[in-house]
């Protein structure tokens, strides 16, 4: 296996030669762009402020590039791969490259959306290459399932990420804006060009950071109730929340009382709440 002026990172001939020699072709299906640029990957790192003693738990490492730039910083790195052959490689990877650093590896072959547990400790940041077709459902699962994660770093679409890092009244502010901030403070914390990826994408891709709040809003509602208003706001945005509220309330009526008792306008549209507005509606009916 050649390597990189990067030492241990791979470049784009060492990423072709890898897939080439476990037959692996990137698929649309499971959204797989493999970063072929040691630079990218190091900035990934830096920007996601991974030390000596971060637990990082990667989605989706694919061939390992990113896997080989936390492993040269992190503690211990934790990846989580739902393809076979790439799950079984990846292992072997680390040995060959970061021999001296393998023993602070570990993989779990599974669909990220399924992970209910990690081996070893707690997971303090989470920073992956999200393929964007299931990027919004694995982040928000991740930041559930795993409340010890302190800061998230995600690489995905330019589209996704501006959708994650949206203010209220942003025209892409939505039901991914509400969900990530009930979790954490969130913002966009850079772009990737596509020339990095192979295949190179018809899209641009960006970076989000995520740092997790103290804690959530406080409300008597559960998370599930919060979150299931804010589903029925934008399953109409155009409506006002008094008619797209009716049917999670049981009539308009009702929508309207627990708005008013949340004091927000019955007029007023999902798309310019906070969180915090949405959790206290949520608890005017829990």
């Amino acid at each position: 296996m050649s390597t990189t002026d990067s030492g241990a990172l791979l470049g784009p001939a060492d990423v072709r030669e890898l897939a080439s020699a476990l037959g692996v072709r990137p698929t649309k299906q499971r959204g797989q762009n493999f970063v072929i640029d040691a630079n990218t990957v190091r900035r990934i790192v830096r920007t996601a402020e991974v030390g000596a003693e971060d637990v990082v738990v990667e989605v989706g490492p694919g061939l390992g590039s990113l896997t080989l730039a936390l492993l040269e910083v992190a503690e211990r790195v934790t990846a989580v791969e739902i393809d076979e052959v790439l799950a079984a490689a990846l292992p072997d990877t680390v040995a060959a490259r970061l021999p001296e650093r393998a023993d602070r590896f570990a993989l779990v072959h599974s669909d990220a959306m399924h992970v209910t547990e990690l081996p070893g400790p707690a997971p303090t940041a989470l920073v992956a290459n999200l393929p964007y077709n299931v990027a919004v459902p694995v982040l928000l699962h991740m930041l559930e399932t795993f409340p010890s994660i302190e800061r998230t770093l995600v690489m995905v679409q330019a589209e996704v990420a501006d959708r994650l890092a949206a203010p209220p009244g942003s025209k892409v502010y939505g039901v991914p804006s509400v969900k990530a901030n009930w979790y954490a403070e969130v913002r966009r914390a850079g772009a990737i060009g596509r020339n990095v990826f192979w295949p190179a994408p018809n899209v641009d891709s960006g970076l989000v950071s995520l740092v997790r709040r103290e804690a959530p809003p406080v409300t008597g509602a559960s998370r599930k109730q919060v979150f299931a208003v804010v589903d029925a706001a934008f399953a109409q945005r155009r409506k006002t929340l008094r008619a797209a509220l009716a049917g999670w309330a049981g009539s308009a009526a009702a929508a309207e009382e627990a708005l008013r008792a949340a004091g927000v306008s019955p007029q007023a549209r999902g798309e310019s709440l906070t969180v915090e507005e949405f959790a206290r509606i949520a608890e005017a009916r829990a």
